[in-house]
């Protein structure tokens, strides 16, 4: 019986995969055979990413970019076409979030905070689509968040109106798409332990969140990071247009 989680031979691009949920899903798809590429704004992390999981046998490589700029994307994008020639998975996770009180938002943290989080998908796909219409098909995952679609966090404003235009980007492109094989997903994460959730609070404040959270924990990047690898393989070959919420059952209502 095939493996349905093995991507060998594929090739896959994961932006923001330097640390966090991002390395988890470089490391997930990296064990499983695929050829990744991690695009980060922090080239020297992910170049030690890269050559940890290397010397392990994996096929991984680097490559630095600001993905608030589109020229940057598109340079990134022909280079992948030209140097690999395929893309088979494309999964944008960067973000960009600074806790900041809305009356405090500034015009360029708005502008950085929508070009990277969701701007940058749009170029993103777009530079992917010649590989993936070669091949007859192709996958576009991105990381969303709960914090938009379904609930509100204090200082994030300018981060959920960014995840709340994610969320309708799946479902736009995933139309769109759908008569060339290309699927567009998402996950949606709940409150997962990372560096950048530490910078949210301290270590009570998370302890306490974690005790609100139905399943009894924080989440983990490599919660997300097997969310990713069921929507990139084939037996989620029937979804698209959707997003899979992963957040230990923190937005289920109370009785």
């Amino acid at each position: 019986m095939p493996d349905d989680l093995d991507f060998s031979a594929k090739t896959v691009l994961v932006t923001g995969g330097a640390q966090g949920i991002g390395r988890a899903i470089v490391e997930a798809f990296a064990w499983r055979g695929g050829r990744v590429v991690i695009a980060d704004l922090d080239l020297a992390q992910a170049e030690v990413v890269a050559s940890e999981l290397t010397a392990a046998g994996c096929q991984v490589q680097a490559v630095g970019v600001d993905l608030a700029d589109a020229t940057a994307i598109s340079t990134l994008m022909a280079d992948l076409e030209q140097r690999l020639g395929r893309l088979d998975v494309l999964v944008h996770n960067a973000g960009y979030f600074p806790l900041t009180p809305f009356a405090g938002i500034t015009p360029a943290m708005l502008e950085r905070t929508l070009a990277v989080n969701l701007s940058a998908l749009f170029w993103l796909t777009q530079g992917a689509l010649p590989m993936f219409r070669r091949q007859g098909r192709g996958c576009v995952l991105v990381t969303s968040s709960v914090t938009g679609p379904r609930v509100a966090y204090p200082g994030l404003s300018h981060y959920a109106a960014s995840k709340a235009g994610v969320n309708g980007f799946i479902r736009n492109a995933a139309l769109e798409l759908a008569s060339e094989h290309i699927r567009v997903n998402g996950v949606e994460p709940g409150m997962i332990a990372t560096p950048a959730m530490a910078n949210l609070g301290d270590d009570a404040v998370n302890q306490d969140i974690a005790r609100r959270v139905p399943l009894g924990r924080l989440g983990t990047p490599s919660d997300i990071a097997g969310a990713m690898l069921f929507l990139a393989s084939d037996l989620a070959a029937y979804v698209t247009g959707q997003t899979l919420v992963v957040d230990g059952g923190s937005t289920l209502p109370e009785v």
